[in-house]
């Protein structure tokens, strides 16, 4: 993984993101765009498994509801961001081209 991909994905994902997972991620899924998508997911997931909003009557009140909403936030806004490693605008794409294979004579 190149050092200008690297710095991307820590600029979407924070500084604490491990790096080896990152690296890890990036050979599994080729594209930064989708370690990003996964790694979001992921965070999602992990704040709808516990309880959004706990209070203690009089002493303390935790609240993620504004946390999913940056999380689902910064999903919807990913389609809208360039990675380094998409391709460019006009770039030629691989091109699959398939044919049927006949045998050189017919049977008879």
């Amino acid at each position: 993984m190149d050092p200008i991909l690297l710095a991307w994905l820590r600029a979407q994902l924070g500084t604490t993101t491990d790096e080896q997972e990152l690296v890890s991620r990036y050979a599994r899924l080729a594209r930064g765009r989708a370690v990003v998508a996964e790694v979001l997911a992921e965070r999602r997931a992990k704040l709808l498994a516990e309880p959004l909003r706990m209070t203690v009557d009089g002493v303390v009140t935790i609240d993620q509801s504004n946390n999913l909403a940056g999380l689902e936030r910064q999903i919807a806004g990913l389609a809208e961001l360039v990675a380094p490693d998409d391709p460019a605008a006009g770039e030629a794409g691989v091109d699959l081209v398939t044919a049927p294979l006949l045998p050189a004579r017919r049977a008879r």
